[in-house]
């Protein structure tokens, strides 16, 4: 965008607000106009596209209280809105080589100060305004990237935007696809699987547009994963604790377990198994592109809480078979080593 852009559009008749509107007011209308004329609501619509840039490019100036009060502060100057020209005589009495020679000390048609459109005509308007405001000059002006007031010519990428959504474990584990509102627009949003609580996913082209027609910033989704009664994640793997019975564990047996994706699959529980003994099932965990993490079982030997009379009569038989093994002593040897 150059000086000309600012002195010819009128920014605030682009985003339909008056010209003291808060920027409360600015936000909500930009917000409104940027959700209508969004590529996503209008492919292939070229005037619905162009549009969407101008409105971008209104936003940028008069979001920023710096380039607004440049922009309002340049277009008083122009009378609202009037390109400048300079013809063999000059500009016409009260025109703006008047107005910048008597700025500058000069004034009338005696005056030294030279103003000119035109290349290697004396110093440029361009020129000029970069002076007053700040700006460099240099071979090729303002399509060089010089800037304007802290406004720069060349593409700028537009503002990076940040949210946050909370999954369910299955939608973490598989992936998803979102409809989010992020800054007044609604955007389909897709969920890589195996995502992770607290991640962070970086989604180019979703934030604001470019005030100048460069690119769009990125939109940032914090991702929160919501617990599960039976499955979670560690490592990279899928983890689950497996109930079995204490005959189960002690002689082995075939049981069987549902995976995330609901179905079941039968696991051998090996003789002797104790709690927080753990087994694989290697592919049955978090996608990874064509493979999968595992799922890992750790097993937990469930006691009834009430026993019948036979029950408990052959439990006494069964410790009265087993009274040399001591599951503590290792333990405990352990324990008073140094």
């Amino acid at each position: 965008m150059t000086n000309q852009d600012w002195l010819s559009k009128d920014f605030y008749k682009v985003l339909g607000v008056s010209k003291d509107a808060d920027q409360a007011a600015i936000k909500k209308a930009y917000r409104k106009l940027a959700r209508k004329y969004h590529p996503d609501q209008n492919p292939g619509d070229k005037k619905a596209e162009e549009r969407f840039k101008e409105i971008g490019e209104a936003y940028g100036v008069l979001s920023d209280p710096k380039q607004r009060s440049q922009y309002d502060a340049l277009r008083r100057m122009a009378g609202g809105g009037a390109r400048f020209s300079a013809g063999p005589q000059g500009a016409s009495a009260g025109g703006f080589e008047d107005m910048f020679a008597s700025m500058f000390g000069g004034g009338g048609p005696n005056s030294k100060v030279r103003f000119s459109t035109s290349s290697g005509q004396g110093a440029g308007f361009e020129d000029i305004l970069s002076g007053l405001f700040g700006g460099g000059s240099a071979p090729g002006g303002f399509g060089s990237g010089n800037s304007f007031g802290g406004f720069s010519s060349s593409p700028r990428k537009g503002q990076d935007l940040a949210t946050e959504t909370t999954l369910d474990l299955r939608q973490a584990v598989h992936g998803t696809t979102l409809r989010m509102k992020v800054d007044g627009r609604v955007m389909t949003v897709r969920i890589p699987a195996g995502v992770h609580d607290g991640q962070k996913l970086r989604l180019r082209g979703k934030g604001r547009p470019s005030p100048n027609g460069g690119a769009a910033g990125n939109l940032v989704v914090t991702i929160h994963v919501r617990s599960h009664p039976v499955f979670s994640i560690e490592g990279g793997n899928l983890v689950a604790v497996l109930p079995v019975t204490v005959t189960e564990a002690a002689l082995g047996a075939k049981v069987q377990v549902p995976l995330l994706d609901g179905k079941l699959v039968t696991v051998k529980v090996p003789a002797g198994s104790s709690s927080g003994a753990t087994l694989r099932l290697r592919g049955r965990g978090i996608p990874k592109g064509n493979k999968a993490s595992d799922l890992l079982l750790k097993v937990k030997v469930e006691i009834p809480k009430k026993l019948s009379r036979k029950a408990k009569s052959a439990l006494e038989d069964f410790a009265a078979e087993t009274a040399g093994f001591d599951p503590r002593a290792q333990w405990q040897a352990q324990a008073a080593q140094k």
